[in-house]
């Protein structure tokens, strides 16, 4: 307990140094334990400098997704966040968030994983989730909302990630319909949602939104298949990224788009999916099963329904499938 206590005390005050008399005084231990605490610090990862007259300073921490390194940069959250389960190796956080959902865990938990054994996207795919290069991060809600009224979560979870990864990151990734983040034409992240409905009355019963971005992934980190269609912040920026505080960031704007959907205020996240989808005004494929049908993306409605238009000139609104965007992930005919 005095290694937790002490870090806290060295976060508080990081690039400062705090005497090790200070800090025994303080918590009411011995400089012997001070020292034995640092140094268990320093075993876990933690860069603490010593001088002699001044004390101790908190000068690097380790690339971890730890519980306590989320929560020194977790600001307060009203929901989402407050129950919070770090994995250094999970099957998938969907997945463990959908046992615990049965077992009661409550509105608002959340999981977050160094690594995915069996991570999943859209219909059952796999997703890349190596260890410690991205975010991998689900939430359990259990909105007192119909079925209908949480169906475009999955859209204002893209919404949630983009404003998430520009905080953290300083660049803002565009949307391609439905969920795909998308940085410079390639892959950055996807969003996977997943309903549990009551047998009999259909009401929901919770919902889990998975988000997993790309962060310090090299190119060769990618399986070959990818290598040409995904990508990672590091290999977009040339910025190693800290991924605690991507995660701390996403768990806030979760928690921002929970209230939103409850409180049926999301006209701000549609104006947003517009404004950063760039499936919009392009020429797209259609892909039904089998069937390739290309199309023209004219809007998203306020349901984020994708409106196109035929080459018939007719109009139709696209709710479910998929689509491949003319000029993205090696779509060119």
């Amino acid at each position: 307990m005095s290694k937790e206590k002490i870090f806290a005390m060295l976060s508080a005050r990081t690039g400062d140094f705090i005497s090790g008399e200070d800090i025994s005084a303080q918590l009411g231990i011995s400089r012997a334990a001070v020292w034995k605490a640092v140094g268990a610090l320093r075993r876990d990862g933690y860069t603490i400098e010593a001088q002699t007259g001044l004390g101790y300073r908190l000068a690097d921490s380790p690339d971890v997704l730890s519980e306590r390194e989320l929560r020194r940069r977790l600001g307060e959250t009203k929901t989402v966040g407050r129950t919070l389960d770090c994995f250094e190796r999970v099957d998938s956080t969907n997945s463990y968030l959908k046992r615990i959902a049965a077992e009661g865990a409550p509105d608002g938990a959340v999981a977050v994983a160094d690594e995915q054994t069996a991570g999943r996207g859209r219909r059952g795919r796999s997703f890349s989730s190596g260890p410690g290069r991205g975010v991998y991060l689900s939430a359990l809600l259990r909105p007192q909302l119909a079925p209908e009224k949480i169906l475009p979560l999955t859209a204002l979870g893209a919404v949630a990630a983009c404003d998430a990864v520009e905080r953290a990151c300083g660049v803002r990734p565009q949307i391609k319909w439905t969920n795909d983040l998308v940085l410079n034409g390639k892959k950055l992240s996807g969003t996977l949602t997943e309903l549990s409905l009551e047998g009999e009355s259909g009401a929901l019963q919770y919902a889990v939104i998975g988000i997993g971005v790309n962060c310090n992934n090299a190119r060769e980190d990618f399986p070959p298949e990818l290598r040409d269609v995904a990508t990672s912040l590091y290999l977009e920026t040339g910025k190693r990224v800290q991924r605690a505080a991507l995660a701390a960031a996403l768990i806030e704007e979760l928690d921002k788009l929970y209230a939103a959907l409850q409180s049926g205020d999301t006209a701000s996240y549609l104006a947003a999916y517009r404004r950063d989808c760039l499936t919009l005004g392009r020429e797209v494929q259609l892909l039904w099963q089998d069937v390739k049908e290309k199309v023209t993306a004219l809007d998203v409605d306020d349901q984020f329904g994708l409106v196109v238009r035929r080459a018939d000139g007719t109009v139709e609104t696209i709710r479910t499938g998929e689509v491949s965007v003319r000029g993205l992930y090696g779509y060119v005919e």
